[in-house]
């Protein structure tokens, strides 16, 4: 019998943040973490895969917007003169709008 997989937004935040403590506290390596998110996108419908992968993407996206928001915080306490630039940066601007588009295209795929 298939094990169930939840895809509600909690479920999925809650899986992604634990990888991300997985890799940070060092339990496992990078190529752990991928082959973590291969063996758990393997055990969810196919029917509930494109609102796992909205959410999937929101989350991604709301952490990516924290680490940025954390860089700059650290650039402001350590050097100041380097804030401007780092707060202006156009690449993490890039990233978060090509996150929204994607979300939003998510959202409009059929199951």
């Amino acid at each position: 019998m298939p094990q169930e997989i939840s895809v509600s937004y909690q479920a999925i935040k809650s899986k992604v943040y634990r990888l991300i403590d997985s890799l940070v506290v060092g339990e496992k390596t990078e190529a752990e973490v991928q082959e973590s998110v291969r063996r758990w996108w393997a055990l969810i419908h196919p029917a509930d895969r494109p609102i796992a992968q909205k959410y999937l993407l929101m989350v991604m996206g709301r952490s990516t917007t924290a680490l940025d928001a954390m860089e700059v915080a650290l650039l402001s306490a350590t050097a100041p003169e380097q804030v401007h630039s780092a707060a202006q940066s156009p690449i993490a601007a890039k990233r978060l709008r090509l996150m929204e588009r994607a979300i939003k295209e998510s959202g409009s795929r059929p199951a």
